[in-house]
Order: C-alpha cells, then structure tokens, then sequence
C-alpha cells in the first residue's frame, strides 16, 4: 500500500495534515484529516470564575475572538440569570456584523479565493493573497485592507480592543454608543455594502463567467448530500447573533428546530483515537462513520448550510443574491422553501452573500434609534448555575456550556466550536475529492493536489478553535528513526 502525504496543509487557520493510503492498484483505499494540535480550554477552565470566560475563551483564536466572546457572554446571561435590555442586544450584533464583514473579507480573498483567482493549476507559490492582489490590482488590493481596518475601527470603538476584545458582561454591555460612534458607523456600513456588491461582481466575472470553474463547482468531486444546521430568526430568515438553531434534511425538509439551550437532545459528540477534533453528530439519526445520506447522522454548519436551512434572507440585497444562486444551481422551491445547494464549492459564493448581508444589517443597526440608548446593562442578582449560549461563528454554529457550583466557580465546560460541526463532512469531502483525483497511482500534478486542498478549505476551517480534547488527557507517541529511516525506538504515553 502507497501512502500520500499532504503536510502541512495550507490556507488555513491552525494545522493539520491529509494522509492517502492507496490500494496496489494504485487507487484510494482511504484518507484521513489529521488534526494534531491540542488546546484543553475545556480542561483548564474548569476551577474559574464564570464570569472570567469571555476574556478567555477569545483567547482560542485570533481570527474569530469575537465570536467565542458572544458565545461566552450569551452563556453567563442564561447562569447568572441577567436578561440584556433590547440596546445591548442590539450593541451585540453591531459589533458582531462588523466582525462578519472582515472575517469573511479574510477568507475569500486571502484564504480560500486564491484558488478560483489565481486558479487551481497554478504554482502553490503564486496561489495566495499576493497573487490575488496581482491578478485583481493593486487598487483593489487596498480596498479589501481598507475593510478589514475600518470594521476593526468599530470593533476596538464597541469592545474596547481590536483583537481580544472585552466588552461583553453577564447582562448586558459594558458602554453605550454616543451619536458620534453610530454616525461613523452607519458610514462605515455603507462602505461594507458597497464592497460586497464588488466583490459579489468579481466572483461573477471570475467564476461564475468562466466555464471551467463553473463546471467544476457545479461538479460531483464536491458534492455530498447530508443533514444542514443554522440559527434563523422568527421568520425562518438567516440570523447570525440569536434564534432557533434548525436542521434540515437532505431534501430539505425540516428535521428539528430547537433552542440553543436543548443542544444536548440533538447533538452527540464522538471521539477517535487518531485525532483530537470531536466529530458531533445527530443523535436522533446515529453515527453511520462518515457516510452521507439520510440514516447516516453527519451535518454541516457552515455559510452554505445556513442558507439552506434558510427561507430567505432578511435584508433586500443579500435575498437578490440568495434566489440568483440557488436558480444557477436549478434548485426548486418545496412548500415556499429552495431545496438544498449539495456542491460543497458554492460555500465560497454563500459566503459573499452572507458578506452583503452582514453589512445591509449592520446599517439597519447603526440607523436604529434604540442603538444609542444609555441602557445597556442588567446587573445579575443570582446564579443559576447552568449557561448555554450560541451564535453563528463564520464556520458555523458555536455553542459554549457552563455550569457552576453556587459560588459561580466552573465545574463543567464544553464547547462545540464551528469547526468542530463540520470535522465529518470535511473528511468526507476530502476522501470523495481523492478518489475523483487519483487513479491508479497517478498523483504528482501540483494542481490535483490542491484540488483536494480545495476540499477542506471551502469549510474555511479553524483549526486552533476546534482542538479541545474531551477526557483532558493528552496521549503522545514519539518515533525515532535512524538516517535509514527504520525505527529504533518508540516512547509511548496513553
């Protein structure tokens, strides 16, 4: 048997290594998507104090702190008992567009974009944000650095840092915003809408007017049908701050919708010896391994989930965008509701579209009377001990469970973070992308190896985000191995 070894993989947040093993044929007989780093936060932050968990469960990550802080704070609203008032709710979701425009600015020009601009045949060295910056111009270079610096502006002026940020409190909001703040916001709003109609325009003039990317994102080498989640409002539309968290099936009939706090009766969490990333399931459906399907319980959570699981969208824009791309793909509506997208790669355009929305919301905050009040905290009277809060994360839906003794010390800590939903689906992906790819034995082309990068990379994974090992133990095995390459000695520790 041949073994192929894609180490590091690229383009993403953390690290992590695809393994191939051929058949004699020269064929695929299996893949795995190895994620070797460890980070314990669950383990550790047991012992603390609830209330010290927004500031450092954002430590996590750098790319995404803001969501872990929203996450953190929703769940010490439901322990504390502290319902927010209506402004800091809203002062919340403010800064959490802001947050959504950059990240996603992140990865669809820096991250995952690459591919589809620069073009998967290319040289992995001219595959990234440089490159782009050569293919689209320098102009367009400093607009997108120009969004990402003026909505971590608004970060550091609503949380108090541009990274790491710390005004989220059980309760409520640490500062109201003054009429100035909301007025360069609301400027800064307009600015976002603009950048995603242009980067929409590129997607369409690159991808979606050049027919050999349109074929292969319309293809079958990223195509699998499973379960979807995502959080909707009241009228079943996209929300990334609060609602109902609802799945669809693979029809895109609705299996469940649920409130983030009954996580626990829907999701189960499996655990294999050759990774530390958790693999969630549904557990009313079972864990068939990673298989797609209806019987097999594997979903994802991610931009292209969300709008699945969606009606429509909640801004006038984002929804033009929203029933263009679901007609592309010859998707027809059942009982007022578009069938679900299955071709993984269409995650790069939901992602633009989720960009737009993000900013039309973060105008109609802005422009909301309501944003400005000086009410933006209730001080918590009481500890009820146990706190669930979600949001959607960029890379899908992340869930933080605490429960404390009477003290509000933590004796329990779980996290099911974005990433973490869509381990399966991700390794599934990557199989299927192998098997398309390679064929007895034929593997050396650049450009087919980076087709099968492609197929975790459209999940935009967080790798240093979904690391958190169940049991808090740490099993290491070290080899070592002479200049022949042959095994001297293993020092194991389970």
């Amino acid at each position: 048997m041949k073994n192929i070894s894609i180490d590091p993989i690229t383009r993403l947040e953390g690290h992590g290594k695809i393994e191939i093993f051929l058949n004699d044929e020269g064929d695929v007989a299996n893949t795995y998507f190895q994620v070797p780093e460890l980070r314990g936060f669950e383990r550790f932050c047991v012992g603390r104090q609830a209330e010290d968990m927004p500031v450092i469960t954002n430590r996590i990550c750098g790319v995404c702190p803001e969501a872990h802080h929203m996450a953190s704070v929703k769940a010490l609203d439901m322990l504390f008992g502290a319902e927010p008032p209506p402004a800091a709710k809203k002062i919340r979701e403010l800064l959490y567009m802001a947050f959504y425009v950059t990240d996603h600015t992140t990865h669809f020009y820096a991250l995952g974009g690459p591919d589809f601009i620069i073009g998967p045949d290319a040289p992995a060295s001219e595959r990234n944000i440089l490159g782009v910056i050569r293919k689209v111009g320098l102009d367009i270079g400093k607009q997108v650095i120009d969004c990402r610096s003026r909505n971590h502006h608004v970060i550091e002026k609503l949380g108090g840092r541009g990274v790491h940020l710390a005004g989220g409190l059980p309760g409520g909001w640490s500062k109201s915003v003054s009429e100035d703040e909301r007025k360069e916001i609301e400027e800064v709003a307009k600015k976002n809408i603009d950048f995603a109609l242009f980067s929409l325009k590129i997607f369409d003039d690159i991808v979606l007017k050049n027919q050999q990317y349109l074929e292969l994102v319309t293809s079958d080498v990223y195509l699998h049908k499973t379960y979807y989640m995502g959080t909707v409002d009241d009228k079943n539309r996209v929300n990334f701050y609060d609602g109902m968290i609802r799945i669809v099936d693979p029809e895109g009939k609705e299996f469940v919708k649920y409130p983030a706090a009954d996580y626990m009766q829907h999701i189960a969490e499996r655990v294999e010896p050759w990774t530390y990333l958790k693999f969630p399931y549904l557990k009313n459906v079972g864990w068939k391994g990673l298989e797609d399907g209806m019987d097999s319980g594997v979903y994802i959570a991610t931009p292209l989930s969300r709008l699945n699981v969606s009606d429509s969208m909640a801004t006038p824009l984002a929804q033009e965008h929203f029933e263009r791309m679901f007609e592309t793909f010859g998707s027809r509506k059942i009982d007022g509701r578009y069938q679900p997208i299955h071709h993984r790669l269409a995650t790069h355009w939901a992602r633009l579209i989720e960009l737009l929305y993000a900013s039309e919301r973060m105008l109609e905050l802005a422009q909301d009377p309501e944003i400005t009040s000086p009410d933006v905290r209730r001080i918590p009277q009481q500890i009820v001990g146990v706190g669930i809060g979600s949001v959607e994360a960029p890379r899908g839906t992340l869930t933080h469970h605490y429960v404390s003794d009477e003290r509000g010390v933590l004796t329990s800590v779980n996290l099911i973070v974005g990433t973490t939903n869509n381990y399966a689906p991700m390794s599934m992906s990557i199989r299927r992308a192998a098997e398309k790819l390679i064929s007895r034995g034929k593997i050396a082309e650049e450009g087919m190896l980076n087709r099968i990068e492609m197929a975790f990379r459209l999940y935009d994974p967080c790798l240093s985000c979904a690391t958190h090992f169940l049991p808090g133990q740490m099993p290491m095995k070290v080899i070592i191995r002479n200049s022949s390459s042959e095994i001297i000695r293993t020092v194991q520790r389970d």
